[in-house]
């Protein structure tokens, strides 16, 4: 059984996404059972309170550089335990090139933190671009694909296929009808 730990980042304000993520990471986990897949998730909920001579934080960072998936969920803010985490899980990344990291923003209208816009402006200056999401149902939709494309790759290798670049041949004539397709070949 290979276990693959994931570390998802947040602050309080996501609780409810952060439940729904733990929800569906255990689903998954029920479903890759027989591919010797175990997913072990991480939050900050499910840590001890314990008091730590380095400090409860460095405990949480411990876990992080071990971890093979590292997720930050943002919405209003990010707080700086959260910020933290990153940096961590970023430094561990430049080094070994693990863990794999995924940043994903709740989608707002109202007022943000300060602390949100220098986060996003820090991601920009890395090159890296976040994915908004809407809700719970489109946050693991998004996360699912990620899984998907992980295991496939054996979780073993930072692969990054550009969109519309293609591993296997696709060609399709123009559907007219949707009764009707012309052509179509996927080999």
């Amino acid at each position: 059984m290979r276990k693959i730990r994931i570390f998802l980042a947040s602050s309080n304000e996501l609780k409810a996404e952060r439940e729904h993520f733990e929800i569906e990471i255990y689903r998954k986990c029920k479903a890759w059972f027989d591919r010797g897949i175990f997913l072990h998730l991480d939050i900050w909920e499910d840590l001890s309170a314990r008091m730590s001579s380095s400090g409860s934080q460095s405990e949480y960072n411990k876990l992080v550089v071990a971890s093979d998936i590292f997720v930050l969920l943002a919405h209003t803010k990010v707080g700086m335990y959260t910020a933290q985490e990153f940096q961590h899980a970023f430094g561990q990344f430049k080094s070994v090139q693990k863990p794999f990291i995924f940043t994903y923003f709740k989608i707002t209208n109202g007022a943000v933190d300060s602390s949100l816009l220098e986060f996003k402006q820090e991601l920009h200056n890395l090159g890296h671009f976040y994915s908004p999401f809407a809700d719970s149902n489109d946050l693991w939709n998004q996360f699912s694909k990620e899984l998907e494309r992980l295991e496939l790759a054996k979780f073993s290798e930072n692969l990054f296929t550009p969109i519309g670049s293609n591993t296997f041949n696709q060609t399709a004539s123009k559907i007219y009808n949707i009764n009707h397709i012309d052509n179509a070949n996927f080999s």
